[in-house]
């Protein structure tokens, strides 16, 4: 496979910010996940921070002032794209300060993660818009490039405060409110039209008119934390849902009578996302939702807590005190997000359903990309930001470039 393309300023962001003079190099590896295609004994070519190439080694030539880097015996694939996440190193979203977010970055590019979208929790509705301002200013100033690698917040998804009372899982009761447009225009302004993703339950009176708008915003509104019998999750659908937030959890089970929300996540072919740690969902029924989904529909999800790294403890997850033991993250002895890492997700997939690394690995990539409509994320090909992580067979990280760095 050859492919060329070239922005038509190379050296600006799609942003429209310069980018700090970076030279030409060409990574090569053993082979390459696009992820869709395998490449054996790849050579990829990246300058001022795009992919401008991808050959074979045979066919490749390197450009005199190009620097060589050679991965022996390593996969590259996509940076991982994790649309569902709420800290890590000690750090939740919704409470660090704008000085602190970039740790939080670095932790996550250590686990392969190039883009992230920073998610909140039901929490008052005046702190949650203090919160998005923040994370605005975090989303608008990650774009503007630096030459430190780290994974860069992307958009915001809202996760609350539309959700079912008796699907709320940890979420504050006291602070949920019914959806109506008013609220979500309030959100979406502290946000700066920053989010980009919006989990609501589609039977609660007004989430109708509120999925409507948001699609027509170009959110991605996913059905989740939701009671809801299969006739409103298919209206929902009709109205502009298009995806499913931590598929099984905080959901009306499943009733081979009476299917609900599952029977319209499992059988309409949009996007559905899943927390593959095999603490929230058993290891046999993550293997029955990638079947259901497929290689082309299913997105693996992290929703990390601040405790995510961390040791044993107390932590924080927006407005709620969680405790972490034994890699469980629990609130009253309810489950309260987890300490899962991407990498290990897509180590997860391959063990628990048979999965190949390559379609594991788009599970975490393209699929969550192109649901969220991030055009330069999770494909690597040319034209493409150059968001490179570099896997042993294992899948283990080994190295991850960002952005060219």
């Amino acid at each position: 496979m050859s492919q060329s393309c070239r922005f038509p300023d190379s050296n600006y962001s799609e942003a429209g910010h310069r980018l700090e003079a970076m030279p030409m190099i060409v990574i090569s590896a053993q082979r390459l996940f696009t992820p869709q295609e395998e490449i054996e004994n790849p050579r990829v070519l990246v300058d001022a921070g795009f992919i401008t190439a991808i050959h074979s080694r045979e066919t490749a030539e390197i450009p005199a002032n190009a620097r060589v880097i050679d991965f022996e015996g390593s996969i590259l694939v996509p940076g991982f794209v994790d649309i569902h996440m709420h800290g890590g190193a000690g750090l939740d979203v919704m409470r660090a300060s704008p000085d602190e977010l970039p740790h939080l970055s670095r932790f996550l590019i250590r686990h392969g993660v190039t883009a992230y979208f920073p998610t909140t929790v039901t929490a008052p509705l005046d702190q949650t818009c203090q919160a998005l301002g923040r994370l605005a200013d975090a989303v608008e100033s990650s774009s503007t490039g630096n030459n430190i690698p780290q994974a860069r917040p992307v958009g915001i998804h809202l996760e609350g405060p539309f959700l079912s009372h008796k699907r709320r899982g940890v979420h504050p009761a006291e602070y949920l409110v019914a959806p109506t447009l008013a609220t979500f225009d309030r959100l979406w302004q502290a946000a700066r039209g920053n989010v980009r993703m919006l989990t609501i339950a589609p039977e609660l009176p007004g989430a109708m008119e509120v999925i409507a708008e948001a699609a027509r915003r170009k959110v991605l509104v996913s059905i989740g934390h939701s009671d809801a019998m299969l006739d409103a999750a298919h209206a929902a659908v009709k109205a502009g849902a298009r995806h499913a937030t931590h598929t099984f959890n905080a959901m009306r089970p499943l009733d081979h009578r009476e299917p609900g929300i599952l029977g319209e996540v499992l059988t309409n072919a949009f996007t559905a996302d899943i927390i593959a740690d095999g603490i929230h969902v058993a290891p046999e029924v993550v293997k029955l939702f990638l079947l259901a989904k497929g290689f082309e529909h299913s997105v693996l999800i992290t929703d990390a807590t601040a405790a995510t790294g961390m040791p044993d403890g107390i932590y924080q997850l927006g407005p709620i005190q969680v405790e972490v033991k034994d890699g469980r993250c629990t609130k009253d002895g309810k489950l309260a997000g987890s300490v899962l890492t991407m990498d290990r997700a897509v180590r997860n997939v391959t063990k628990f359903a048979g999965w190949s690394l390559r379609n594991a690995v788009q599970a975490a990539t393209l699929n969550s990309a192109r649901a969220a409509g991030l055009q330069q994320h999770g494909i690597l090909a040319a034209g493409a930001e150059a968001n490179i992580v570099v896997l042993s067979p294992e899948g283990e990280v080994r190295r991850t470039i960002a952005h060219g760095h």
